[in-house]
């Protein structure tokens, strides 16, 4: 019987971490089978366009999984969900974090209003105790609501990973692995994840991430023994080193009605959970449709994922940015393309799409996104864009926060500190930023490179299989 390991896909971002890197197929030339777990509505499409022999596609059953945390003790679940994501170790960068907690406190209501400062005191208690941390992980191993027996029984599985460290509703098939006394395994897909989701759902053998910076806040921050974490890159970056995705110029200008004498401005949108973005975006279009900057431009802005959550204000957002779009000239909107069911708007479905704006953009704009380091690779120049929107997002109840405010987040100070681009916080400093870049495309080219260097480790798209051999060492190893 061979070899046989479950991977957990339950988000967009990790079907390209695994499928569209080397990740996959290293394991699987190794004679090893896996069984991917993810969104049971995908399963017959994702086995269509990834399937090969080795690979088993399963069902993550997500719905049940949240169906439990609804009806088992729903309150004490929430609670340590966020215990658990704020309570990491002061010794690392709480920034991320904090703004979480202040988030909450500000949008508790009712009983959860009642409750806040206590929990507020177990926080300050776990940012300070590894004791009382290493409590919170063992205590939410009650909640297992064993919903993948017959999938453990039917492949014994002998290693299983996710694509976070329990953070998700991926912390059920952990726990349950645990209980069985099967190894785990996490990968770090997100840039800011060690630093902004602490403490794991579920006790974890191994992990793998980008970086010795994010192997520093996982040891400092989350308690991890540095010896069972393990640098192995980002694999779902191999394809911008490669140069896989790219679009011809000509054709993708063509694809969104672009002039092929006018300089590009990519924007992406950021951050909209905590602020609008349509004051940044409003900004570059004047910019841009009024000729205010040193050469003809024009500008392709990039809707966030959360731009088509069920949420009103952010809808209105998206509503308001394609508005504009079609009224002022040169100015262009791209949307992310779902992958569908539970896994949304973040998605590999358009890799050709968000690299070729990247790779096109004379200078590239977003709010401290972790496209700034996606566009570092493509050498293009960067800015964040923080202007402050008056009252954030101007509803009673719904917590705001200053762009101008957060650039001590831990990936948005590192950015700074590298000096890997420009910061603007008004538009004439916007406005001199963009020109500076656009009469200077090199400029700041190696602070870009050193960047990638310190946030990605591996350049040459060895990444993915990297981490796959990272995998399958870990087979049947418990820590």
């Amino acid at each position: 019987m061979p070899k046989r390991i479950f991977i957990s896909a339950d988000h967009g971002l990790a079907i390209v971490y695994f499928l569209q890197s080397e990740v996959l197929s290293t394991i699987l030339k190794a004679g090893v089978e896996v069984v991917l777990l993810t969104d049971d509505g995908l399963k017959d499409r994702i086995e269509k366009r990834f399937g090969q022999p080795g690979l088993i596609v399963e069902g993550l059953r997500l719905k049940e999984a949240r169906r439990y945390t609804q009806t088992t003790a729903p309150t004490t679940q929430w609670w340590l969900h966020f215990l658990r994501r704020v309570g990491g170790s002061k010794r690392i960068n709480t920034e991320a974090m904090d703004s979480h907690i202040w988030q909450v406190d500000y949008e508790a209501t009712g009983r959860r209003k009642t409750v806040m400062p206590l929990m507020k005191l177990l926080v300050g208690l776990l940012r300070n105790s590894k004791a009382a941390r290493q409590v919170l992980v063992r205590y939410q191993m009650r909640f297992s609501p064993q919903l993948y027996t017959d999938l453990f029984e039917k492949y014994q599985p002998e290693l299983v990973v996710a694509s976070t460290l329990g953070w998700r509703l991926d912390r059920f098939l952990l726990r349950q692995a645990v209980q069985r006394g099967i190894p785990t395994a996490g990968v770090i897909v997100g840039w800011d994840n060690p630093s902004s989701y602490s403490l794991p759902g579920a006790p974890v053998d191994w992990v793998t991430c980008w970086s010795d910076i994010q192997k520093e806040e996982l040891v400092l921050g989350s308690d991890w023994d540095a010896r069972r974490v393990h640098v192995g890159g980002i694999p779902s970056y191999d394809g911008y080193f490669r140069r896989e995705w790219v679009i011809p110029r000509e054709e993708y200008f063509r694809l969104h009605n672009l002039d092929l004498q006018r300089k590009l401005l990519g924007y992406a949108c950021s951050f909209v959970t905590f602020s609008p973005n349509y004051q940044n975006v409003e900004t570059l279009a004047r910019l841009v449709s009024g000729n205010q900057l040193s050469a003809p431009a024009q500008l392709l802005i990039r809707l966030h994922p959360n731009h088509f959550m069920d949420e009103p204000l952010f809808a209105g957002e998206r509503e308001k940015i394609r508005r504009l779009a079609r009224e002022l000239p040169h100015v262009h909107v791209v949307e992310p393309v779902p992958l569908g069911g539970e896994l949304g708007y973040y998605s590999g479905e358009d890799m050709p799409e968000k690299t070729s704006m990247m790779a096109y953009s004379d200078v590239f704009l977003t709010v401290y996104s972790t496209m700034v380091v996606e566009a570092a690779i493509h050498d293009r120049p960067i800015v964040s864009v923080c202007l402050d929107a008056p009252g954030g997002w101007n509803q009673p109840g719904r917590f705001s926060l200053a762009l101008s405010k957060i650039g001590d987040w831990p990936t948005h100070q590192r950015f700074r500190q590298a000096g890997a681009g420009h910061v603007a916080f008004s538009e004439d400093e916007l406005q001199q930023a963009i020109n500076l870049y656009l009469d200077h495309p090199s400029l700041d080219r190696e602070k870009r490179q050193a960047f990638i260097k310190d946030e990605v480790t591996f350049v040459d798209g060895s990444a993915g299989r990297r981490t796959g051999e990272y995998l399958i060492s870990r087979i049947g190893r418990r820590a």
